[in-house]
């Protein structure tokens, strides 16, 4: 695996590349087979073969272990509301040692299961994965992962001195050393972490006020008071606000020159907030091992990141309160998520989102999320070192709250391929008070580039429509188009944003491709609003790469999106009834397409 990487980055960084800094060779990857959905199967006959374990249980309270007392508190229970929720009682006994012992132990054996029985469970660190090891959640098996973040930064493997003892992730496509996440693997083979149903909860605490501190986890994203609706807010403290701790890029990248280094950095002071300083340091090509955060920095960490594993199961149990994304798996084949909850309202708690993973299959998994519900990516900027997203099946899965239900990119630089989608719910049952805004969504630009292809979608249903209200695209001037009539942030059912927040990155120069992309069987439905009975604002959005925010060498061909098809598909009544807004696109096909009780058969290019 060590050498495969290292294989990886020397191609990223020495290969003529094309469409965001991908190998030609990953470009000239085969179409699937005539029937897609054959292909489906055999992802999910590969992927559903059952993990095998040695038959013996370390139980945690064996090594010490003891359940606790749990009192109320009221905390954040999302990004704008608080509730009176349970926390571990003062005097509850810290459970880490306890459960790093059993997993070691059962590792040490040959492999067995780890079990977290029926009960309340403190966990002041990580819960690291071994291989050969199943950690399994019983029924009621609820456990808290402590409010403070200095015990995230304790156990990793990198000292780092001031900064703590880190950890080697991935934050928003891009490595770094930071907190661990709070379930974390890396490099593990045959690992699988279970629940028997829903009782069995991983709690992240994430709105819980830190030791002697109003701030929580969800504090870090930076959310402002607005009107009588007090979220979740700091001063100085926030990833997205300039930090002294950063060094000067130039003192980190020598190697850059004056120029290459302002164009990377920017003219605002925004460079050196965490959340971009991370983006310059990749687009600097400095080693992830030099990339430091952790203590007194603000990038929240993944509630499950497992990083180049093999033969994993995830299943069966309940993620809430998390800091930030509930699921991110990196790098990693042969991935089966199967009836887990993610559950979280956080800012940015994705449910789901495999990055560059290889055979994957997410089935009758339901999401309630602060973001989107599932989202697949594959590393940003230069970060492209572990290949495309290929090879995911999602199926039989219920979609609630959330950004984008079904989503792919933006992080997205090292391209997605063959993904198949059957069999989904988008539920909305939150469409009253905090509706879905867009069903299935593309999300990429200049800087994030890569390419999508082989997408193929049927059998969708959104009895409650989504969003009924758009936020609009704001266009780049001399792009010609006209101000508020692209709503690419919300209000359509399908949303390929090809120019998805442009203006966020400094580094401009990797066209993104979309091609072949098959969607049918979409039936949406139509909720009461205050202004009548709509199912959505738009049906179809396709804005294609924007030229005008290339900032790079030359005039490169800016492809439009192509060979797209929709068919057999009933939107419901939309606000606005025309059949879709298109911008750089060629031949996109609408085939029995009814919109507000009219069928449609179109060709469509722009």
């Amino acid at each position: 695996m060590t050498a495969r990487r290292q294989f990886m980055q020397t191609l990223a960084g020495g290969t003529v590349a094309l469409a965001g800094g991908l190998p030609a060779r990953l470009l000239a990857a085969a179409t699937p087979a005539d029937d897609p959905w054959r292909q489906a199967q055999a992802i999910i006959d590969r992927v559903s073969k059952p993990l095998v374990f040695r038959k013996e249980d370390f139980d945690i309270t064996a090594f010490g272990a003891k359940a606790c007392a749990v009192v109320p508190i009221n905390a954040w229970v999302g990004s704008s509301e608080r509730a009176d929720i349970h926390t571990p009682a003062p005097d509850a006994v810290d459970c880490y040692q306890a459960i790093t012992a059993a997993i070691a132990a059962c590792n040490k054996a040959g492999g067995g299961r780890v079990l977290i029985p029926t009960g309340n469970w403190l966990c002041a660190g990580p819960i690291v994965l071994l291989s050969n090891v199943h950690v399994h959640l019983a029924k009621g098996a609820h456990v808290y992962f402590s409010a403070n973040p200095l015990d995230y930064a304790r156990h990793g493997a990198f000292d780092c001195g001031a900064n703590g003892k880190l950890s080697l992730t991935r934050w928003e496509g891009n490595d770094c050393l930071n907190y661990s996440s709070l379930v974390y693997a890396h490099g593990q083979r045959n690992i699988a972490l279970t629940g028997e149903d829903w009782t069995s909860i991983l709690d992240g605490q994430a709105g819980v006020p830190f030791p002697g501190d109003a701030d929580c986890w969800w504090s870090w994203k930076g959310r402002e008071r607005k009107g009588e609706v007090h979220v979740p807010f700091t001063v100085g403290k926030v990833q997205e606000r300039p930090n002294p701790r950063n060094r000067p890029l130039g003192e980190i990248a020598p190697h850059l020159s004056a120029e290459e280094g302002k164009k990377i950095q920017g003219d605002d002071p925004w460079f050196q907030s965490d959340s971009h300083y991370l983006r310059a340091l990749s687009e600097a090509r400095v080693p992830a091992q030099q990339r430091i955060f952790g203590v007194g920095h603000f990038l929240r960490p993944h509630m499950v990141q497992l990083i180049s594993c093999t033969d994993v199961l995830l299943a069966g149990y309940q993620t809430t309160n998390t800091p930030f994304w509930q699921h991110n798996p990196v790098d990693c084949e042969n991935l089966h998520v199967k009836g887990i909850y993610a559950n979280s309202m956080g800012a940015n708690n994705d449910g789901f989102d495999p990055e560059s993973c290889r055979h994957v299959l997410i089935d009758g998994c339901q999401f309630n999320t602060g973001d989107d519900c599932i989202a697949i990516d594959s590393g940003k900027g230069t970060d492209t070192q572990f290949g495309p997203c290929e090879n995911v099946v999602v199926q039989n899965c219920r979609m609630h709250s959330g950004h984008g239900a079904l989503t792919l990119g933006s992080i997205m630089s090292g391209g997605i391929q063959n993904v198949y989608a059957q069999n989904l719910v988008f539920e909305n049952a939150n469409w009253k008070t905090d509706p879905l805004n867009i069903g299935i969504r593309l999300k990429t630009n200049m800087a994030r580039g890569g390419f999508l292809r082989n997408f193929y979608v049927r059998n969708v249903k959104i009895p409650n429509g989504i969003r009924s209200t758009p936020a609009f695209y704001k266009p780049t001037p001399g792009s010609g188009i006209p101000d508020k009539t692209v709503a690419v942030g919300a209000g359509a059912v399908i949303t390929f944003d090809c120019d998805y927040t442009s203006r966020d990155d400094t580094i401009r120069t990797r066209p993104p491709l979309v091609t072949n992309v098959h969607i049918s069987g979409i039936t949406v439905g139509n909720v009461r609003t205050s202004g009548g009975k709509f199912s959505c604002y738009q049906p179809i959005v396709v804005l294609g790469p924007v030229a005008v925010n290339y900032n790079g060498p030359g005039k490169p061909r800016m492809e439009p999106v192509s060979n797209v098809t929709i068919s057999d598909c009933d939107f419901g009544t939309p606000v606005v009834k025309q059949p879709a807004y298109l911008y750089n696109v060629r031949d996109l096909v609408l085939r029995n397409v009814t919109i507000a009780g009219k069928v449609h058969n179109l060709r469509l290019s722009s």
